[in-house]
């Protein structure tokens, strides 16, 4: 049994927390409010109340914790903050993973229509410019340079990792891909 953290608990993150459960896996899932808790705790996950935009709020949730899972390809908001999540934020909680008992990081950076490194874009934005997108949805460009990020620091600290891109970041196919991700790093796949 391992603890799994998944950062981001939208149902994506709800869906994959459910299935690491029957795997009989201990899932940490994260959200910003109160209002989340409901949701979270409806599918047997421990609920964290804490943000990536503060990132002193989830210090506490790497505790115990084998396989972090950054779950934010989805995020909505202004593309500032969105931007921040997949560069400033993803370094500095990477950094603070690394003296804790996480042994794998995942990443995702699964988008409708196409994958951050030149895919169509689709609904969730295209391949636009951060400052084009306005307030909305994550960009082509701001997974790719948030992947270029994770990359560096997991080979700079030979911690395991997976880069999710399975094209969707909705439905089972999303889910498998993450369960496989997942399974991979517990069973000590790079």
């Amino acid at each position: 049994m391992a603890r799994i953290l998944i950062v981001g608990g939208g149902c994506p993150g709800r869906r994959l927390g459910e299935r690491m459960l029957q795997s009989g896996h201990a899932v940490r899932i994260t959200t910003r409010t109160e209002a989340g808790r409901a949701g979270i705790e409806a599918v047997g996950a421990e609920c964290w109340i804490g943000t990536p935009d503060r990132l002193a709020t989830l210090r506490g949730s790497l505790e115990n914790v084998t396989v972090a899972c950054w779950m934010l390809a989805g995020a909505h908001g202004p593309a500032q903050e969105i931007a921040a999540l997949h560069r400033s934020r993803l370094e500095f909680f990477l950094g603070q993973a690394i003296d804790t008992t996480v042994r794998g990081l995942i990443y995702d950076i699964s988008i409708e229509g196409g994958s951050a490194g030149g895919g169509s874009g689709g609904s969730r934005g295209g391949g636009g410019s951060d400052a084009q997108q306005g307030d909305g949805v994550v960009s082509a460009q701001t997974l790719a340079a948030g992947e270029r990020i994770f990359r560096s620091m997991t080979e700079l600290n030979a911690i395991p990792s997976v880069v999710l891109d399975c094209g969707s970041g909705d439905g089972e196919a999303w889910v498998d891909a993450a369960t496989v991700a997942v399974d991979s790093l517990l069973g000590g796949g790079r």
